[in-house]
Parts: structure tokens; sequence; C-alpha cells
């Protein structure tokens, strides 16, 4: 009866904290950008310093995660759009198994780059706590904004951030 009780418990508070975390806005957020390094899916090794100079978004994603597939296409177009002012997007999925990240990537191709974080050593730095999760970089390689989670109209807060940021 106890072990039960724990369990639903436990189930519970893990349900109330993603549902929090999904519906969370953007706070805004103050510090260097932990820098990393990870392999990409073109093979090459990439690190977030050489792309100082520009607006990134860093966003973490999993395979198995519904609002990530949501959300892609929607950051496709803003990379898009953005990326001849100076923006990119980094892709950071989070999974020990590269392929599921692959396989998602046949049914949702996007052009911008996508790295692979296969330890969760980046997303550990990030202190990651719920998929996906945004980070907006200005130009100095400062982390300003921070959305947890993906709802229908979060792009519109990230594209009035793009604008904002490369702006400065």
């Amino acid at each position: 009866m106890k072990l039960n009780f724990i369990r639903i418990f436990s189930s519970i508070f893990l349900l109330s904290i993603y549902l929090l975390a999904s519906t969370a806005m953007a706070e805004e957020i103050s510090g260097p950008a932990p820098n990393f390094t990870l392999k990409s899916r073109s093979g090459e090794n990439l690190k977030l310093s050489e792309y100082r100079g520009e607006v990134v978004m860093i966003n973490f994603w999993a395979s198995w995660c519904g609002p990530c597939r949501q959300e892609m296409p929607l950051l496709e177009q803003l990379y898009t759009r953005y990326s001849p002012l100076g923006f990119t997007i980094l892709g950071i999925n989070v999974e020990e198994d590269s392929k599921l990240a692959e396989k998602l990537l046949e049914e949702i191709p996007v052009n911008f780059p996508i790295l692979f974080d296969t330890e969760n050593a980046v997303s550990e730095k990030y202190n990651v706590v719920a998929m996906p999760s945004t980070i907006m970089v200005d130009r100095d390689g400062n982390m300003r904004y921070l959305h947890l989670g993906y709802m229908p109209g979060y792009e519109v807060d990230y594209e009035k951030q793009i604008k904002e940021l490369i702006r400065e």
C-alpha cells in the first residue's frame, strides 16, 4: 500500500513538474553562455565560441519529445529568415543514441546545425530540466533568454527576441 502511494505521488509530482515546465514563458537570464564542443551531424566538431558575433539560439531537444517535433519546423523557418542577418540555431539532441535523432530529421528536415550531446555533458552545464529547452545568446556570448518547454505561440516570442538581439 505504502509503495503504491509513493509511486502514485511520484508520478503526479513528475507530471506536475512537466506541465509547469512545458507552459513556462521565457525568462530573462544573464551571464556568459558556457562554451562547449560537440560533434555535429556533418561529422565535424562545432564550438559555441566559434559563433561569437552572431545571435545564437541553443535548442535542446529529443526525438521522443512531442513539443520538440512540433517546434522543429518553426525553428527552421526562423533560421531561414534570420540567418542572413547573423543568426543561427544550434539544435542539441540529448539522446544517447544519435540514430533516433537522425530518424526524426528524415521526417522533419532542417538546415541549421544539429549537435549530439550523447553523454549529456552540455545539457548538464546548462541545467536543462525540460524538453525542449531554448537559450538565446547575444552577439557577445551572453545568455539573455531561457524558454522551458514549447507551446504554440512561443515562436512569436522567439522572433521578437531574435530581432531585438540582432539590432543590438
